[in-house]
């Protein structure tokens, strides 16, 4: 892109004639989720259930990036996954644990500036990516944790964290990529205390 701009995103000029009907292909807003963390929302979550329901989100219907704003469907993906053997329930389970708890929490908490606060947990799993996040990437079975009990720790670190980024930074309306990231990079540590607590206890339990 950087070598050939013009040849790539389009070099000439499209003038409409009168003679041709003119419409509007697609137009560009602000996510739902973008809506509640904008600074100037004075509305709080007004400002996406005045037009949007949560099955209505749930479902899909609105606007996101491709893939992300189906629940339904990411629900859907996740049985197929789990069904296969492919993708962790159990990573998938302690990620939305993890964020539903902390959202939980962080709605306990309120805040008269920031409307984020006050977003119930149920529509922080069907806005942004999270749903997305937690089925299809958080799972990824080459970076994610490996063992048992370290999928869970692995997941509830990446649904607080998502819910953290969310609340707290207010430049960034979405946390679960890098939540997940985070995750990554903690997974081999996770894992190396698992299996060093298991050893542990065995040599214990040999000893006794």
């Amino acid at each position: 892109y950087f070598a050939y701009p013009g040849q790539m995103s389009g070099d000439k000029v499209w003038v409409g004639l009168p003679s041709l009907p003119s419409h509007i292909d697609g137009f560009s807003a602000a996510t739902p989720l973008g809506e509640v963390a904008n600074p100037a929302n004075t509305l709080g979550m007004e400002a996406v259930t005045n037009h949007l329901s949560w099955n209505d989100a749930f479902l899909g219907f609105m606007p996101g990036s491709m893939g992300e704003t189906s629940t339904l469907a990411c629900l859907l993906g996740a049985i197929i996954l789990i069904a296969t053997g492919i993708g962790s329930w159990r990573i998938m389970l302690s990620v939305l644990l993890g964020a539903l708890l902390s959202a939980k929490g962080f709605n306990m908490i309120d805040s008269a500036t920031n409307p984020m606060f006050a977003m119930p947990p149920e529509w922080h799993i069907v806005l942004g990516g999270l749903a997305f996040g937690l089925v299809f990437m958080a799972t990824d079975p080459v970076s994610a944790a490996m063992t048992q009990k370290g999928q869970w720790v692995y997941g509830l670190l990446i649904g607080v964290l998502t819910t953290l980024v969310r609340v707290i930074n207010p430049g960034y309306p979405e946390g679960i990529m890098l939540a997940i990231l985070l995750g990554n990079v903690f997974a081999p540590t996770i894992d190396y205390w698992v299996v060093q607590a298991n050893i542990n206890r065995r040599l214990k339990r040999s000893a006794a």
